[in-house]
């Protein structure tokens, strides 16, 4: 597979970037007509191929489904031409990352090149931007850690999280994660619009903090827009007292005690010494039984059972099954929030939210990020006590308890907005993205 991906990599460089602007004789399109076009290109194939949209290399043919387009990596490059990237699951249900390139006016777009980028979150290739701000896809294998999502030391940038707040027949309320400053993180609030002030609470559990919004229908349709500018440090282990520990060693609703998860634990440190190297083993455990993939029913719930069960998923799945098998190891450990700023460009979307984890011992809290480690193996040291600087923590636990909280009950966890319509919650989906600050 990995031979057939790379002999897609085709041209060396393209022009995806600012500095591609359009040309007089390219009418612009928006991204919401090149979401349009790539959709109906993919349909249209997929009717005259059984339901199914084939694609070709060098090694195999491949059987498609989409799975969603990336609405915030739709790009003009100019001079009439587009760039997507679209998730496509084949028959056998694993999930292909592909890049599209497109060109052409708005209805009237054709498809030029197609390469398989990732399976199931493992990319075969990554991109570099060069000094005139095109992008040259670049090797995995080799790269280094500044293409694979990792920037040391530390990192400042603006990040803006947005909402459209959808139709309300009634009055509802919303919670938005409010993330805040610690010893590796400070965060300034730069602007909050909105057409309600807001509240702001406390999660009496873990002291994470949120927005608190009391909407009417008469602001449907309007849009909540708040920017912070954040300087985040690279974390690595740190010390920490032992007290209070025994909150990281209970259950909760999606990572329960129980004895599948307590004889998995036994097998795998049996005969390990000292809880730093019976973490690792569970850390490996994790790499090894998983795979990286978005989709199917019950995926990115943060389900620990059912990561153990059905050996899939996302981040937060990895990590609440890390997470629960530590525990039932002895070994505290708990889940965090946030999101992954992208390390190989300065400015954009944020595919949504990022979960981690950290676990206690020999006196030190350890991060860890088993599914960033599994998607890039040559760093999976690096993750084994280290966060990487760009990135951004909103929450920390699990069945956050707010005041006031949702009448549904506790908050698993806060990354995505919390709508809840009377006791009915609601969908949405923000818009993330960034600016660093050498961009602005």
């Amino acid at each position: 597979m990995m031979l057939a991906a790379s002999a897609l990599l085709g041209a060396a460089s393209i022009g995806l970037g600012r500095a591609a602007t359009a040309s007089s004789a390219w009418p612009s399109v928006s991204v919401t007509q090149i979401q349009a076009e790539i959709e109906r290109h993919i349909a249209e194939s997929s009717a005259r191929t059984g339901g199914y949209y084939r694609l070709t290399t060098n090694e195999k043919q491949f059987e498609f489904k989409l799975v969603r387009v990336h609405t915030e990596y739709l790009s003009r490059l100019g001079h009439g031409r587009q760039f997507a990237c679209v998730d496509l699951v084949d028959r056998a249900g694993d999930v292909y990352d592909v890049d599209f390139f497109l060109e052409g006016g708005a209805g009237a777009m054709r498809v030029t090149e197609t390469s398989l980028h990732k399976l199931n979150g493992i990319p075969f290739y990554t991109w570099k931007q060069e000094a005139d701000r095109s992008w040259t896809r670049v090797p995995v294998e080799g790269s280094p850690p500044s293409l694979m999502g990792v920037v040391t030391g530390t990192d400042t940038f603006e990040f803006r999280y947005r909402i459209t707040i959808p139709a309300l027949p009634q009055l509802a309320r919303l919670w938005i994660p409010l993330p805040a400053s610690d010893a590796f993180q400070t965060v300034e609030l730069l602007s909050l619009a909105s057409p309600v002030e807001p509240l702001r609470v406390t999660d009496r559990v873990h002291g994470n903090t949120a927005w608190l919004f009391e909407l009417g229908p008469q602001v449907s349709g309007r849009s909540i827009d708040i920017r912070y500018r954040v300087r985040r440090r690279e974390k690595p282990a740190y010390a920490a007292s032992p007290e209070g520990l025994e909150r990281w060693l209970q259950s909760e609703t999606l990572v329960p005690d129980t004895p599948e998860f307590r004889a998995i634990a036994e097998e795998v440190v049996r005969g390990k010494m000292g809880d730093l190297v019976r973490a690792r083993a569970l850390y490996d455990h994790v790499m090894d039984r998983m795979r990286y993939m978005k989709h199917g029913p019950g995926w990115g719930k943060g389900d620990a059972v059912y990561a153990c069960r059905l050996r899939t998923g996302n981040c937060s799945d990895f990590h609440a099954y890390f997470v629960g098998l530590a525990r039932a190891a002895g070994i505290p450990a708990r889940f965090a929030v946030g999101a992954a700023i992208p390390s190989e460009r300065d400015e954009g979307g944020i595919d949504g939210y990022h979960c981690w984890a950290e676990f206690y011992a020999e006196g030190k809290w350890w991060p860890v990020d088993v599914s960033e480690a599994d998607k890039y193996s040559s760093l999976a040291t690096y993750y084994f006590g280290h966060h990487p600087a760009n990135r951004i923590e909103f929450s920390r636990g699990r069945d956050l308890v707010f005041d006031p909280g949702p009448q549904s009950g506790p908050i698993n966890f806060l990354a995505f907005p919390v709508l809840e319509v009377g006791r009915c919650p609601v969908n949405v989906r923000p818009e993330l993205s960034f600016q660093r600050k050498d961009a602005l």
